[in-house]
């Protein structure tokens, strides 16, 4: 009886509070919401309201009058407008909370591994204002390859790289933490960008980021096929010069080149990574490879990049969207079975 009880009366959400989605995952339930990171306001007739959240506010991205404002409220990872976030996580909250708890949750949401000590503490006092009780941080990496179910307890050296919206994570990991990790701001957002600023710059066209992304989504790929071409698509876009609606056919070839320099810089961020690790460790991850979640890991072929520029094996997890929100949700129930591993930050 005390343990129902119990479990009415308090519960544990973890938040993979992202760039591009927001995830949560309920203690018991798993993953019950995963929406776009952005909020509508309407900022007409007085003070601004929140007109909508997640799906619905995306779907205006572009689209808006000036009596609408759309917001990303985190920018590389963390939060760029506080009281956006908070009226976003409120409302993600507010979704998913338990009609029958009593008390409010305990939320545990992940933060990048280059996160100032100033904005945890902004991530942690937005959790707090949108209604948790207590607020933990866990490094994203270290949720990243929880989820991806690499056991980072054991002694043997595992390697994760995480390519979300806002930001690419690659850590070494051995017995329960951190070796060595280095997070880069770039990840898919830049893709969506270098794609824009391809189109605009070689052939003078202009592209919303709502169809960048559809496009790399599509026909995203980190290296040029092997036919020289690849799958190929239209795309619409406006002229740079008269502004008038215009199409064009676009390869992966084409695709590849405009994602040159952010592959690029992953594959440094790996080879850093990799020369940082201790020549033990590096022999540990010579036989597990490395292990690749986020979106960005969807992107077609960056395994195949990876693995000829390391010469290691390169493994993309299952379900790499969700790796990184299972792994928070994970993360307590790690540390109630070994006792000495702190991977939850709950100081202000």
């Amino acid at each position: 009886m005390f343990s129902i009880f119990n479990w009415i009366l308090t519960y544990d959400i973890a938040i993979d509070l992202g760039t591009a989605n927001t995830l949560v995952y309920v203690k018991g339930e798993g993953l019950v919401l995963d929406e776009p990171s952005v909020v509508a306001y309407q900022i007409s007739n007085g003070p601004r309201r929140v007109l909508a959240v997640g799906e619905e506010a995306k779907a205006m991205v572009g689209r808006t009058p000036g009596t609408i404002e759309v917001i990303r409220p985190l920018r590389d990872g963390v939060i760029a407008d506080f009281s956006v976030a908070e009226e976003m996580i409120r409302h993600f909250i507010r979704k998913t909370r338990r009609r029958s708890s009593i008390s409010k949750p305990r939320i545990i949401v992940c933060v990048p591994h280059g996160a100032t000590q100033v904005e945890k503490r902004a991530i942690r006092q937005s959790v707090l204002s949108a209604g948790a009780r207590q607020a933990g941080l866990v490094l994203e990496p270290v949720a990243a390859a929880i989820g991806a179910g690499m056991n980072i307890a054991d002694a043997r050296g595992c390697m994760i790289v995480d390519i979300g919206g806002g930001t690419t994570e690659v850590a070494v990991l051995s017995l329960g933490g951190i070796v060595y990790a280095t997070s880069i701001r770039i990840a898919g957002d830049r893709l969506d960008e270098a794609l824009t600023e391809f189109l605009r710059i070689k052939y003078n066209i202009n592209l919303g980021m709502a169809a960048a992304e559809h496009l790399k989504k599509y026909l995203g790929i980190a290296r040029k096929p092997k036919d020289g071409v690849g799958d190929t698509a239209n795309l619409r876009g406006s002229d740079g010069t008269h502004g008038t609606p215009r199409e064009m056919l676009l390869s992966q070839a084409q695709m590849a080149e405009a994602f040159a320099d952010p592959v690029r810089q992953i594959r440094e961020a790996v080879s850093r990574a990799l020369l940082h690790t201790p020549p033990d460790l590096a022999a540990d991850i010579s036989d597990t490879g490395i292990i690749l979640t986020g979106g960005g890991a969807l992107l077609r072929d960056i395994d195949e990049e990876l693995r000829l520029h390391t010469g290691l094996p390169v493994a993309v997890a299952q379900d790499p969207l969700k790796c990184v929100v299972l792994g928070t949700g994970q993360a307590l129930d790690i540390e109630a079975a070994h006792p000495g591993f702190k991977l939850i930050d709950y100081e202000s």
